[in-house]
């Protein structure tokens, strides 16, 4: 079946035990796939809202209530497998989301150690279009954008959640982007909710965001994409 009928979105307020369902519905899928192996979820306790409420002051920006409401349940998400090829274990998926302790800005700081060493700001292009028709308008690595790093993707690029409008005030107003290891913009989503439903339907394949990009997952990641969930890139 369909793991998007599988899996429900979280709305802003669950309950304890539909958390629960949500958290571990990707784990029974695995688990009872055939071919799947060495399935590994690591349990996290709840944030505490004192550090959620620390991570905004030193953030000068309030997290959405979705995600707010995930770190509650549990700070952050960590499940990886593998498949069996000729009876050895191939790690093949991981699903990640930073804790509130890692949920770090980019951006701001240098890309090297060395003194004057340029930071991602200083690659903003000036000419970068405000977004034209249906296109969103892409985030932008100066003061104009505020981003955090939900996913390192595996050194595959970083999911960032992002706050696209800080003047004069950052607006509340969030959304999920790929940046890829060129540097440039894709858009996933508008909210968390939606993003953690994207997530568990691709099961942590290797390189699944860069199905939402114009040149698509590499050849060499779609040889690893195996049940249950290879034909998400056919």
């Amino acid at each position: 079946g369909n793991p998007c009928l599988i899996f429900p979105l979280i709305p802003c307020k669950r309950s304890h035990l539909e958390y629960k369902i949500c958290k571990h519905a990707p784990l029974f899928l695995l688990e009872t796939s055939p071919g799947v192996t060495e399935v590994t979820f690591v349990e996290k306790e709840p944030a505490e809202r004192h550090t959620i409420i620390s991570w905004e002051q030193k953030n000068s920006c309030m997290l959405p209530e979705d995600l707010k409401n995930f770190y509650l349940m549990t700070d952050g998400f960590q499940m990886t497998w593998s498949v069996k090829t000729d009876d050895t274990p191939m790690p093949l998926g991981s699903m990640v989301i930073n804790s509130v302790s890692k949920l770090c800005r980019l951006g701001g700081s240098s890309m090297y150690t060395l003194p004057n060493a340029p930071t991602l700001a200083d690659l903003e292009d000036d000419t970068d279009e405000e977004g034209n028709g249906d296109k969103p308008e892409k985030p932008h690595f100066d003061s104009r954008s505020l981003i955090f790093e939900l996913d390192p993707c595996n050194g595959n690029g970083k999911v960032c959640l992002v706050y696209k409008h800080t003047k004069p005030v950052v607006s509340p107003d969030t959304e999920i982007w790929f940046l890829d290891r060129a540097l440039y913009w894709h858009f996933l989503t508008k909210t968390f909710t939606a993003y953690y439903r994207l997530l568990i339907t691709h099961l942590g394949l290797p390189q699944w965001q860069y199905a939402f990009t114009s040149y698509g997952v590499s050849p060499q990641a779609k040889v690893g994409h195996q049940d249950p969930a290879h034909q998400y890139f056919a």
